[in-house]
């Protein structure tokens, strides 16, 4: 009977392992996922988890704390999943001319030499990784996936079958599915996970030239409209302004509240799966260029409240209302282009800065950063991200 081959597992993968739901430790270059085993281990699950996502070696073979039998090493070896890599082993895989000497894991004798001359062997720490994302780094959002892996490593959803029966199916805790979901995956160099597998599969992606085609017309209408039974330009203009204001603050209020609604999600099949076509499985997969910005039948589901709250607000002119509107519909306009943009674009500086900021909200801090046109309501609400340079991974 052929030998598995086991996958090489990064090693900033491994480090962010180190939870009760999922625990791998390491002894040298072999990965071990002993999330089963951390309940029954007989001196606690504690203990284990202490070392999750580190190197056991040491403290297995350590007498003064407790000398493992040969039982315990084979229970481990029952558990072998892969093999781990650093970031300088890949590198040293790339310039090898016989990187088959290095992987898979274990490296040849010879690969070994290699390694060694890349200075690889020393890196025995991983890139520091935010524990709520498994990522260090912007770059990360477009590492490909090997959906096979995944779903093995993770048991959580296979890319390469529809997505949106495999949640409702699932069984998943809400703990379990937000830790995953907001873990982000890249899919074939950007392309689109299947969600529904059949004919319904073109009504969950949108191009982002979609929005300006559908949206714009309305909003120059309702302009022109305004403008016919106002007095003046200047109240049209007033009104247009203030419902573009009052959008930044929609945008953030949907964001954070509905997008987000996360922990005060009903633990059931139902809300979760709602979560994961409304906004989860945007940052499960980020990258995806055609399930980035909104549907215009969603949209029209969203912005009907709005349109309903613009004229009790301003109930004293249906024309103002229809301003007020207007310039809320164009506020979301830029907002789903600014974010497409931010995604897929190389932008002016402003725009770059905004890019940095969006981006670190998916690999590093899902529950901040609401803001993607700006992030004056984050300084408001005080959910601003620190500058990149500033945020410490762990």
């Amino acid at each position: 009977m052929p030998g598995r081959t086991l996958p090489t597992i990064p090693q900033a993968d491994v480090a962010s392992r180190n939870s009760a739901k999922l625990c791998y430790v390491t002894v040298g270059t072999k990965v071990y996922d002993i999330t089963p085993f951390v309940e029954d281990h007989p001196g606690g699950g504690d203990l284990i988890i202490q070392y999750g996502g580190k190197d056991v070696k040491e403290i297995m073979e350590d007498e003064v704390s407790h000398l493992h039998s040969e039982a315990a090493w084979e229970i481990l070896d029952d558990h072998l999943i892969g093999f781990v890599a650093t970031d300088k082993v890949i590198d040293a895989v790339m310039e090898s001319k016989h990187p088959d000497n290095i992987v898979p894991l274990q490296p040849t004798e010879d690969g070994m030499d290699e390694i060694v001359d890349q200075d690889a062997a020393a890196d025995v720490t991983a890139r520091p990784v935010f524990k709520s994302t498994g990522m260090s780094s912007a770059e990360d959002l477009t590492r490909e996936t090997n959906p096979t892996a995944d779903y093995r490593t993770h048991k959580f959803l296979d890319l390469n079958r529809p997505l949106l029966m495999q949640v409702w199916n699932g069984g998943f805790s809400k703990d379990f599915y937000l830790e995953q979901v907001h873990r982000p995956r890249h899919y074939k160099g950007g392309d689109s996970a299947p969600l529904f597998g059949n004919f319904l599969e073109p009504l969950s992606k949108t191009a982002w030239y979609v929005v300006p085609m559908v949206w714009l017309p309305p909003v120059m209408y309702g302009t022109w409209l305004a403008s016919q039974n106002l007095p003046n330009v200047f109240q049209l203009a007033a009104y247009w302004i203030v419902g573009l204001c009052i959008w930044t603050l929609v945008e953030y209020g949907l964001h954070r509240c509905l997008f987000h609604l996360d922990n005060h999600l009903p633990d059931n099949r139902v809300s979760i799966t709602l979560h994961f076509l409304l906004h989860g499985i945007h940052h499960y997969l980020p990258m995806d260029r055609y399930r980035l910005v909104m549907p215009p039948t969603l949209f029209v589901v969203l912005a009907t409240p709005f349109w309903k709250l613009a004229h009790t607000v301003f109930f004293y002119n249906w024309y103002a209302a229809v301003a007020v509107f207007c310039g809320g519909i164009f506020g979301y306009i830029c907002y789903d282009l600014t974010h497409y943009f931010l995604h897929h674009h190389t932008l002016p500086a402003y725009y770059r800065e905004l890019k940095r900021y969006h981006l670190q909200h998916h690999f590093a801090d899902y529950e901040n950063g609401f803001g993607v046109t700006s992030r004056f309501w984050d300084r408001v609400f005080k959910t601003e991200l620190p500058p990149s340079k500033v945020l410490k991974a762990t």
